[in-house]
C-alpha cells in the first residue's frame, strides 16, 4: 500500500499508464497486489505477466478517494479487497475488488471549506466531484 506509487509519494499511476510501465513498478516493489491513489480516480488492473511457462497474474488497485473526489462523482469512494483463501499468482481470479460509493453531506463539506482560508473553488470541485 503505498500514497502515490513504490518509488515516489506524489507519483500519479493513471488508469491509461502503460502496461509495461505499470508492471514495472510492481516488479521492481515484488508487489503482486498494489493499492495506491493519489489521483482520487478509482481503478483495478490485472496484469498478466509470463514466467516458468506460467501466467503470472499482478493487481493494480487505485483506491480513489473518500473525499475530494476526481472522477465526475461527488461521493466517497473505499475499496473492499478480498484475497482468496486459497489464492495464487497464477489465477486471475484470486482477488476481487469492490468499489463502495457512498453518500455523504458534501453541501456541508463545501460550505467548511468556504468557510475556511481555502480557496473556494475547493468547494465547487468537492460539488462536481472534480
Amino acid at each position: 500500500m503505498v500514497h502515490g506509487s513504490p518509488r515516489k509519494i506524489n507519483e500519479y499511476l493513471f488508469e491509461d499508464r502503460d502496461e509495461k510501465s505499470l508492471l514495472r513498478i510492481m516488479e521492481q516493489a515484488d508487489a503482486d497486489i498494489m493499492c495506491f491513489g493519489h489521483t482520487h480516480k478509482p481503478y483495478y488492473r490485472v496484469l498478466p505477466t509470463e514466467s516458468e511457462n506460467n501466467i503470472h497474474y499482478r493487481h493494480a488497485v487505485n483506491i480513489g478517494s473518500v473525499g475530494k473526489p476526481k472522477d465526475s462523482n461527488p461521493k466517497g469512494c473505499y475499496v473492499i479487497l478480498t484475497i482468496n483463501r486459497d489464492s495464487s499468482i497464477t489465477n486471475r481470479e484470486a482477488v476481487q475488488v469492490e468499489f463502495v460509493r457512498f453518500d455523504y453531506d458534501v453541501e456541508k463539506a463545501a460550505k467548511a471549506v468556504e468557510d475556511s482560508p481555502l480557496p473556494n473553488e475547493y468547494a465547487q470541485m468537492l460539488r462536481r466531484g472534480f
